[in-house]
Formats: structure tokens, sequence, C-alpha cells
């Protein structure tokens, strides 16, 4: 391959691009969470239906992620982006109108899969982007997912309050995410495939690679939605807080994470992926035996705290690492993302059905014990520290894929 040789200034744009790509792909999510009782009661399920139509998305992300490597590859990776968000936020408003089960389970099958490719799509570039500027953003990008899907969080939360249509909500949201998510692909880096560039297979198992960084994003994740979906629950039912209290823990986790990620770079940049992995294991680790040990709802919430702190900043590593573990990032990528996936439609589901057969302490025990895959196995981060340069370049030589 030729290189090219990328200006300074386009870099940082490009970062800045990525980053707001980030953000509206989170807010998405914030939405769609939101309305979810609406859109129950719209289509008519029940709780138990619910439960299965919720599976689809994780199904439809995992069959489609393979695939955002040959999009990017047929039409380049800025148009690939640009599109990808485009389906993404547009598929906000399919849920809304599902009149029934079946219907509701298809609409979340493309809002999966459509998630699923842009999610790809964007994080290899924001590995290519690390890569110029050699140092970490790849924690801060997620900080910022979180971020989007706090303020997307936010605004479903105010339309929810004053009784609106989520019909008319999700149309909204995703006009005005499109136009802002397609905007922001103007400045991301415009990748190209070499004429003599094999186009990556539609479909193919991960590298052994992805396999080993992915049960690492698989630990994270598991406790991630454990601790979303079980906290306030634990506090409620373990040690009898008020519903308030309850929910606070949750917010807390999540306020946690997004100011870990945000802040988590640094730390990358200065300790390296696997010793900032191995810490945030550690601390993870103490906050699981904090919840697990809790006789007061302080205890119990320091926990939770320490936990999102812990494992803020593994995904993104497990990305980044993916994105620089061999010839192919967008099916490394791919492959991290679908274990990462998977992970967070089993765990919460895993820990319910423990604590019905145990107990919560019990199922937040086997929590810990995951945590402690973070410290034992985060030296399959080691290439991508290896890899990246000391000090960032004053300017950026890329391997030009254009033809």
């Amino acid at each position: 391959m030729s290189h090219v040789v990328y200006d300074p200034r386009e870099v940082r744009r490009a970062r800045y691009a990525v980053a707001a790509v980030f953000a509206v792909h989170g807010a998405v999510t914030g939405s769609f969470a939101t309305r979810v009782p609406w859109i129950q009661d719209h289509a008519s399920v029940s709780a138990g239906q619910l439960g299965l139509a919720l599976a689809f998305p994780a199904l439809g992300a995992s069959v489609a992620m393979p695939l955002a490597g040959r999009i990017s590859h047929t039409f380049g990776a800025r148009n690939a982006l640009r599109g990808l968000i485009a389906l993404w936020t547009l598929a906000l408003v399919l849920p809304s109108l599902s009149p029934n089960l079946l219907t509701l389970c298809l609409a979340l099958f493309v809002y999966g899969a459509t998630a699923g490719m842009a999610d790809v799509a964007m994080n290899a570039l924001g590995v290519e982007v690390e890569e110029r500027l050699g140092r970490s953003i790849m924690s801060g990008l997620h900080g910022m997912w979180s971020a989007g899907a706090l303020v997307g969080s936010a605004a479903g939360t105010l339309a929810a309050h004053l009784g609106s249509d989520a019909r008319l909500h999700h149309a909204l949201a995703a006009a005005v995410l499109t136009v802002l998510g397609v905007a922001a692909c103007a400045w991301v880096l415009d990748l190209q495939p070499a004429e003599d560039e094999e186009p990556p297979p539609r479909f193919a198992l991960p590298p052994r690679s992805a396999l080993l960084i992915g049960a690492v994003g698989f630990c994270a994740v598991f406790a991630e939605g454990a601790s979303l979906d079980w906290s306030a629950v634990y506090l409620r039912d373990q040690l009898e807080t008020s519903a308030g209290l309850a929910a606070a823990c949750t917010t807390g986790f999540t306020l946690t994470m997004a100011i870990a990620r945000i802040a988590g770079d640094k730390v990358v940049d200065r300790f390296g992926s696997v010793r900032t992995v191995r810490v945030s294991g550690v601390l993870a680790v103490l906050g699981g035996l904090m919840i697990v040990v809790a006789d007061h709802p302080a205890v119990a919430m320091s926990g939770f705290a320490l936990m999102g702190l812990g494992i803020a900043v593994v995904v993104p590593l497990c990305f980044a690492a993916a994105g620089r573990s061999g010839p192919n990032p967008s099916l490394a990528i791919a492959g991290v993302a679908t274990i990462t996936y998977t992970s967070g439609l089993v765990a919460p589901s895993a820990i319910g059905g423990l604590a019905q057969a145990t107990s919560l302490m019990v199922s937040f025990g086997l929590v810990t014990v995951l945590a402690c895959g973070l410290v034992a196995f985060a030296g399959v981060l080691r290439a991508g520290d290896r890899d990246r340069p000391k000090v960032a370049p004053q300017t950026s030589t890329v391997p030009d894929r254009q033809p």
C-alpha cells in the first residue's frame, strides 16, 4: 500500500466527529429505553412477551455486525458510517409503530441489526483516529456514548412525563438525531480500500485473538448488565431501602461509569491498557465484595459505584485492542462486539435465574468472580500497547486505502 499524510487538524476534527457519532448512537438507545412501557402498552404484550421481544435487538446485532466490514469496504468508511448511523437513528421509530408481538419482534430485530452495524463502523473509525493521534481516545468516545444515552433518557423521561405519544416523540428524535449523525460524518476519516485489497467475507468467524479479547469484554459487560438491571432491586430486597434510594443507586452507577470513561484516556496513556484493566479489575472485585457483604445501603451503593469505576474503561479498551489485533479490524471488532452484546443479553436473566434459585447475594458473588477475570486475562490487550506510539506525531502517516 502507498501512504498519505493526514494534517493533524484533520485528525483532530475526525476525533470530534466520531465522538459526536458516538453521542448520537447513545442518544437513540436512551430515547428508546425510556418509552418501553408505552411500547408495551401499544403492542398489548405481557411482561413475558416483552422479555422475548427485547431479546431480538441482540439477535439482530449478532447477525448483522459481521456485515459492517463488507459495507465499509464497498462504500468507504465515511459513506458506510453515514449510511449506517442514518439507518440506526431512523430505526428508532419502528418499535413504537408495532401493533402486536410479531411486528414488535421484527422491528426490534431491525433496530438491533442497524445498531450493531453502526457500532462496529464507528468503533473501527475510532480505532483509526486513535492510531493517528498516537494516544488513547476510545474510553472518551464510549464516555460520549454514555453522555448521549443520558441526554436521550432525560428527553424521553420528559416526554413520558408529559404523556406524549411515543410515535411522535421517536419521529422527532429520529429526525433530529439523523441530521446530527449524518452531519458529523462529514469530518470522519474517509478511508477507502486499495484496488488490490480483497473484500472481507460477508460472514466469518472472528479471529482467535478477538475471542480472547472478547472474553475480557464479556466479564465487564456481564457486571455492567447485572448492575444496571439489578442494583435497585438489590438495595430494595436485600437491604430494604426505599424505592427512591434504590433508584439513586442505579443512577450513581451510571454516572460513575460515564465520568470514568470520559477521564479514562489519560489513565490509559499513563499506565497502558494492561495495567489499567488489571487495576480496574481489582476495583471491580472490591466493589463486588462490598456489595455481597453489605449490611447498610451506603456500603452497597459504594460497592456499585466502585464496580462502575472498575469496569468503565474495559470495553473501550477491548474494542481498541481488537482493532489492532489483525489485518481486518472490522472483523475483529465485530467479533468482540458480538461477544459483548451476548453478555449483555445473558447477564440480566442469568442473575435473575440464580437469584430465584439461591439469592441476589449469591448472584453478585458470581459477578465478583467474573470480575476476577479482568485481572487474570488483561494481558490479552498487550498488543495494542506495544504498537502505540509513545508521543503523538506532528503529522500522521497512514495507509492510503484509496484506489
